[in-house]
């Protein structure tokens, strides 16, 4: 007689995992982008930039803490969504995995932009004896850090639109989930590719942003709930 119940736990763990991770991820994302770098980085003003940033060092270096958060969550997220749906569709699964791992990759580059802009302003006094070449070298890295971090979304929008697919073709996953998965991958990668590759089409890229931006949230932490509280497997 085989013994399911191995497999079965596995799986659960990795729903708890993921779970557990894309909250903790959606905090972390909260605090490091929609607060911390909204409040330092001013569009446009480097002068105030760089005044933030070495007057607030603390939140600073909370909002880099903030991102490393987010880093480890995205690779135990890829890990616990693929062990999940495997059994709904291993090479979709596979793939979508990889794909998040891409973007991972990418955003930690993104994120050493961030860390430059800490030694920039760590070494401030011996490397520069002109604030408006620290004030250039800081949006420059800032510049890079948004930069990178968008061309990555495009690609974890691709791992959406795989996880999209694969959860529905389940019959437990709720399809309203899955549709929501979906609009949200379409919404990153309309977003990004406009954001990264045509500049010049930025207000069409903040209108599309505002339209997609309830799936965008609510597709992957609506799934992220339903694997922290739902005890149904796929098996």
């Amino acid at each position: 007689m085989l013994n399911t119940s191995a497999p079965r736990t596995n799986q659960r763990s990795a729903a708890l995992t993921a779970g557990l991770s894309l909250i903790l991820m959606t905090a972390a994302a909260f605090f490091a982008y929609g607060f911390a770098h909204g409040k330092l980085v001013i569009a446009g003003n480097a002068a105030l930039t760089v005044h933030n940033l070495s007057t607030s060092r603390l939140l600073f270096t909370a909002e880099l803490l903030g991102w490393v958060i987010i880093l480890i969550c995205d690779i135990l997220v890829a890990w616990g969504f693929y062990l999940y749906l495997k059994p709904i569709h291993q090479p979709l699964s596979l793939l979508g995995a990889w794909l998040r791992l891409i973007y991972s990759s990418i955003l930690g580059a993104a994120i050493m932009n961030l860390f430059m802009v800490q030694l920039l302003l760590n070494r401030s006094d011996l490397l520069f004896q002109d604030i408006r070449l620290l004030e250039a070298d800081v949006m420059l890295h800032l510049q890079a850090f948004e930069t990178f971090w968008s061309v990555g979304l495009i690609m974890f929008g691709g791992h959406l639109l795989l996880v999209g697919l694969v959860a529905l073709r389940s019959k437990i996953i709720p399809k309203g989930i899955s549709l929501l998965l979906l609009l949200a991958a379409v919404g990153y990668m309309l977003v990004h590719l406009l954001h990264a590759f045509l500049p010049e089409l930025d207000e069409v890229s903040k209108m599309l942003n505002l339209v997609f931006t309830l799936p965008m949230v609510a597709g992957e932490l609506g799934f992220g709930s339903w694997l922290l509280f739902t005890k149904k497997q796929v098996l």
